[in-house]
């Protein structure tokens, strides 16, 4: 197979994509590379449709290989284990670009594996993993109707940027992951440091452009390499449809507007059911049977858009505009350091904040190495909040991305570590669910973290927009409702502050949206947003105060780094005596910083005091008692306090001539002495007679018969006659 290969120049980089060299025996497999990152897709298929599916069986997997960055994983096993969230997000982001783009009726089972190649620690694999997947479509036999692009979008300095280095973002307040065709756009994933509206329309213009050039060299490619597409015939309409409309048309509108989402399901099952017995009759033909009950669907899926383009009404009996019913209760449980039950018509999410020490911060393990993080939030969706029974497992890929969703649009307004140096961990429980759970999850997160105390810089609220769309018909729906979401065009989610959008994430049914719809979209998102973070601010409009009385506190102290391995101890032995003593977690940095968290005010005093202790600087004009460690001919060396000596010179030991130091000090005596001087380098001079001096205690006067040579031949340390009287300071050498 010949090797192919197309390139595009972005800036003075190269992104290429090439085929005939690796993976063969795919049905379409392609490298992208984008400087030295570089990533393989592969897509295959099986021969025949699935049999009894109204779903197009689409599998992508995306798996990081980390000897692509010159790592080896951790873990015990030393290998890629369960796929991370950024695998899985990362996966849902190619699936939900590239499954609206497969022809209608297409069944076969199909699956699409990328794996990164090459890391070069500077551009992200994850942007190039849409596109690989659409050029591995493309060449394939598939039938793939038209190339998808992704780009990500930054704006460093007020300039926007395609597809930014991983510093870059850093720098960025725009972080917008975009994917399209060459008409429209498919998918938007991202946010931004509460960014306008204008602005978020000027980034997705200008990453369409982009994704339009990419979109052609991917159709170059397809010329060049490609292979002749499978035909799927494309289904007729059954004549079933007409049977069941023609038996329900009378009764549908009166079922569909029934009150309450379990009513509703009731009544609509009810009506189908009558239906088709009355079709079937004695006949137990399972096939037209099944043929009837999706020909139903059809009817009930056409009946619900044009009531809402035609008569501007929906199933719960609200215009396109309309917010349903809004209930918050804060400080919702007795224990919880902050929590939030928010219930939105039938959408309910139980959010709680809890507040832990940094060895509570997440450590995350990945393509560009392990870092920790100190704020997360966890989306958990308990099938009983759809009144169904399922087996209970670990978070699937729709509370992960929903989990990332709201934490996205939360992160912009936490304080940073400096100000707060606490680990953040929300937690959403979705106990009721129709329509915009994640978004329910945004405004529950706000106000929890608000009741918790958490010094958050503005409320944030969310808003899951919807689109039905036939011909020139167009309605954009507010606050959807399950319903909507699985019958309309269109789930498109906005969270932000007053100040602007912070998350958006938007997936279409149909081949691309426009951006004056999106415009459109967004101003009435606007509006809807404004409303709800009204309804937010009656309950609570700002953080509380104070931590509430559960949560754990923690004290900072700024230490000199030479001090750190005072508080640690040979061994770890004085910070595992402190931890021991009081029942406190101590966390010292190199930089020096140390943290005190207990969640006991009389253990967290008892710390302070004890770091205090043993780290405390040697102040100027302090008197100190202190103890005589070590004595010398010309002074002697006194600990002030753990791990600090100061010399006391002989000269300043008393106002008349001493010749002797150990004529009034013995090591082990306790004394008062002052600090007189502390030089660059930490040394200390103490003044023993300045310490006494206006005090009632005397000084100690030598014996008259002292002299230097008798006391070192008593003392048996060094012998010799006497080097005479040792003068006034300035002369004595």
């Amino acid at each position: 197979m010949q090797i192919e290969r197309v390139e595009l120049q972005l800036g003075e980089k190269t992104l290429f994509i090439e085929t005939g060299l690796l993976a063969k025996q795919a049905a379409g497999s392609v490298v992208v590379g984008f400087e030295e990152t570089l990533i393989l897709a592969a897509t295959t298929a099986s021969d025949t449709p699935r049999e009894g599916v109204d779903f197009l069986p689409l599998t992508v997997d995306y798996r990081d290989r980390t000897s692509a960055a010159g790592r080896i994983p951790g873990g015990f096993f030393k290998r890629e284990a369960r796929p991370s969230d950024r695998e899985t997000l990362t996966s849902r982001l190619v699936d939900r670009t590239i499954r609206p783009m497969f022809a209608d009726g297409y069944a076969n089972e199909t699956q699409i594996i990328i794996n990164p190649l090459s890391f070069d620690y500077e551009h992200e694999t994850n942007v190039l993993a849409i596109t690989g997947a659409s050029a591995s479509l493309m060449i394939s036999p598939l039938p793939f109707t038209a190339p998808v692009s992704g780009v990500r979008i930054g704006r460093v300095e007020g300039e926007l940027i395609c597809n930014p280095t991983i510093e870059q973002l850093k720098k960025s307040d725009i972080n917008l992951l975009l994917s399209g065709t060459e008409e429209s756009l498919v998918m938007v994933e991202g946010g931004g440091n509460e960014i306008s509206e204008d602005d978020l329309i000027a980034a997705m213009e200008f990453g369409h452009e982009w994704i339009k050039k990419i979109c052609r060299i991917q159709k170059e490619l397809a010329a060049k390499a490609g292979k002749q597409k499978m035909e799927i015939p494309q289904p007729e309409e059954s004549a079933q449809v007409g049977e069941i409309l023609a038996k329900v048309e009378s009764s549908l509108k009166e079922a569909v507007l029934t009150p309450g989402k379990e009513e509703r399901s009731k009544a609509l099952k009810a009506l189908r059911n009558s239906a088709i017995k009355e079709l079937m009759g004695d006949d137990e033909d399972e096939t037209r049977k099944a043929a009837l009950k999706e020909a139903f669907g059809t009817v009930q899926k056409q009946f619900v858009r044009n009531m809402i383009l035609n008569e501007g009404l929906r199933a719960d009996g609200r215009d396109l505009r309309q917010i349903r019913d809004i209930s918050i209760a804060v400080d919702a449980l007795p224990r919880t350091h902050g929590s939030c039950l928010f219930t939105r018509g039938e959408t309910q999410a139980l959010v709680t904040t809890t507040l832990g020490s940094g060895q509570d911060e997440l450590t995350v393990d990945n393509l560009e190495g392990r870092f920790v993080r100190n704020f997360f939030l966890h989306y958990n969706f308990p099938p009983f909040c759809v009144g169904e029974v399922k087996r209970m497992m670990g978070p699937g890929r729709r509370e992960i991305g929903h989990g990332s969703l709201a934490e996205r649009a939360i992160e912009p307004v936490i304080p940073s570590i400096e100000d707060f140096p606490y680990t953040i961990r929300v937690v959403s429980e979705i106990l009721e669910s129709n329509g915009s759970s994640s978004m329910a999850s945004v405004c529950g997160a706000a106000m929890s973290l608000m009741d918790a105390g958490v010094p958050i810089k503005a409320p944030v609220a969310g808003i899951a927009m919807g689109l039905v769309q036939e011909g020139d018909k167009v309605a954009i729906l507010s606050d959807i409702l399950g319903m909507e979401d699985a019958l309309g065009d269109m789930d498109f989610k906005v969270a932000g502050t007053r100040n602007g959008i912070t998350a958006v994430q938007m997936d279409i049914k149909i081949e691309g949206l426009n951006v004056d719809l999106l415009k459109r979209a967004l101003g009435q998102a606007l509006d809807g947003r404004l409303h709800i973070l009204d309804k937010m601010d009656e309950i609570l409009s700002k953080p509380r105060e104070n931590l509430n009385e559960n949560a754990p506190r923690i004290h900072t102290i700024k230490i000199h780094p030479d001090k750190i391995r005072d508080i640690i101890g040979p061994g770890g032995k004085v910070i595992k005596g402190i931890v021991a003593d009081t029942g406190c977690q101590v966390e010292v940095n190199d930089d020096g910083i140390v943290k005190i968290f207990s969640k006991d005010e009389a253990q967290l005093q008892a710390a302070i005091g004890i770091v205090e202790y043993i780290t405390q600087e040697a102040v100027v004009g302090k008197i100190y008692n202190g103890t005589v460690r070590r004595i010398a001919d010309f002074g002697a060396f006194i600990e002030i306090f753990p791990g600090t000596d100061g010399l006391c010179h002989i000269s300043q030991l008393a106002d008349f001539r001493v010749d002797s130091v150990e004529d009034v000090f013995s090591v082990g005596d306790e004394v008062p002495v002052k600090v007189i001087e502390v030089d660059p380098t930490g040394k200390v001079r103490l003044s023993y007679k300045e310490a006494v001096a206006g005090t009632d205690q005397e000084l100690k006067s030598p014996p008259a018969s002292s002299n230097r040579g008798d006391r070192y031949q008593d003392s048996g340390r060094r012998g010799g006659p006497s080097r005479g009287g040792r003068g006034d300071r300035n002369n004595r050498r």
